[in-house]
Order: structure tokens, then C-alpha cells, then sequence
């Protein structure tokens, strides 16, 4: 408890500048931490769904029910609306009188990239934010701890006789904005990464599936014109 009170007034006893910089450095670990669990939720959930999709459409069954499944799914998302964009695409183009079964597998697969290039941005959203975090709070903690130092040095100019307990409280507030600063960076680095490795893993697999589903609607397609 002592050391809890000792730190708060050590931080009300700094600069104003140096306030700043610890408020600025709190917000922004607030925020990263915000960020850090809803990416989390969010890439758990994108697991979630793609796996239970993926049971469904590998079961064998008919794509045109699966499509009028997803379709009337409100939650649709990640791998569930590659499917939903690429199938309402390939039937819409099948459907057209003499479509040529190339133009109808590269509409298709062209609707399928846009809304894959969608989900992407979904799941790297505000991932470089965390990347900034990361890399410039510490330098603003440390300009922080600069500023607290050179003001406790020059308050030892006014007086004639300097000792420890007159800069130590000077300093030892101006190392609270270094430890600030590591505080919000460390989690948010630590965050990017694992991210970044998570996202880059479920993007893969949406374009895995990008291109397997391509081959399905090519047979599709050519038993179709086959059968004309």
C-alpha cells in the first residue's frame, strides 16, 4: 500500500510534461488492450465459423441448400461469404444464355478474391496500430524520463549544496514514464506477432478454399455445358 501511495504522488509531483506523456501512455495501453481482446474474440470466432462451415460443405451435400443455409445465416462471415459471393455469382452467369463456362469460373472466382480481399482487411484491422504501439511508446517514455531528468538537474543549479534526496524524486518520477511506456508496448508487440501469424494462417486457408471451391464450380460447369 505504502509503495502504491508513493508512486501516485510521485506521478502527481511531476511535470506537466511529463503527466502528459503518462497519460498519453496510459491511453494508449488502454486502447491496445481493447484491441488485444477483440482480436481475440474475433479470430476465434473466424475459426469457429470456418470450421463448422467446412463440415457442412464437405459433407457432400448440395451446394444450392448450403447456399440458401449461409444466406439466411445473419452472422455470416469470413469463409461463409467467400462461398456465398463466388456460388450467387456462378449461378447468376450460369443462368445467362451461352455463357461461356471460362467467363462463368473467372467471374466467379473474381467476386470470390473481392470478398476474400474483404475479409482480410477485416482480420488486419487495426493490427498496425498495435505495430506502432510497439515500436514508439517506449521512445515516448523515454522522452519522458529526459525531460523529468534534465528538469531535476537544473533545479540542482539553483541551490549550492546538492545530495541524492534532492534529485532522487525528480528522477525517480521521470523513470515511472520509461516503465509506462515498456508496459504498453511489451503486450502490444507481443500481441502484433502472434496476429500477425493468425491472420496470414486464416488467410491462407480462405484462399486454400478460394481454389478448391474453383475446381468444384469448374466440373460444375463443364458437365453442365456437357450436358447442353
Amino acid at each position: 500500500m505504502t509503495t502504491d501511495l508513493s508512486i501516485v504522488s510521485l506521478i502527481m509531483e511531476a511535470s506537466v510534461l511529463v503527466q502528459l506523456v503518462m497519460l498519453l501512455l496510459l491511453g494508449v495501453s488502454v486502447y491496445a488492450w481493447t484491441i488485444i481482446f477483440t482480436k481475440s474474440r474475433q479470430l476465434k470466432q473466424a475459426r469457429q465459423h470456418t470450421e463448422r462451415f467446412e463440415d457442412r460443405f464437405w459433407s457432400g451435400g448440395d451446394l444450392s441448400k448450403l447456399y440458401d443455409q449461409v444466406n439466411a445465416s445473419p452472422d455470416a462471415s469470413g469463409i461463409e461469404k467467400i462461398f456465398k459471393a463466388g456460388f450467387k455469382e456462378f449461378v447468376r452467369l450460369r443462368q445467362q444464355g451461352g455463357a461461356d463456362p471460362a467467363a462463368v469460373i473467372e467471374g466467379s472466382q473474381r467476386v470470390m478474391r473481392v470478398a476474400l480481399s474483404r475479409e482480410a482487411d477485416s482480420l488486419e484491422s487495426n493490427l498496425q496500430f498495435l505495430a506502432t504501439a510497439g515500436s514508439t511508446s517506449p521512445y515516448v517514455g523515454l522522452f519522458g524520463t529526459v525531460w523529468g531528468i534534465m528538469n531535476s538537474f537544473r533545479a540542482l543549479g539553483t541551490v549550492q549544496q546538492a545530495t541524492l534526496a534532492m534529485v532522487a524524486p525528480g528522477i525517480a518520477e521521470a523513470l515511472i514514464a520509461t516503465a509506462m511506456g515498456l508496459f504498453a508496448a511489451i503486450p502490444a508487440v507481443i500481441a502484433y506477432n502472434r496476429f500477425r501469424t493468425d491472420v496470414e494462417r486464416m488467410i491462407t486457408h480462405y484462399d486454400n478454399f478460394l481454389d478448391e471451391f474453383t475446381s468444384i464450380l469448374q466440373r460444375q460447369v463443364h458437365v453442365k455445358a456437357g450436358g447442353q
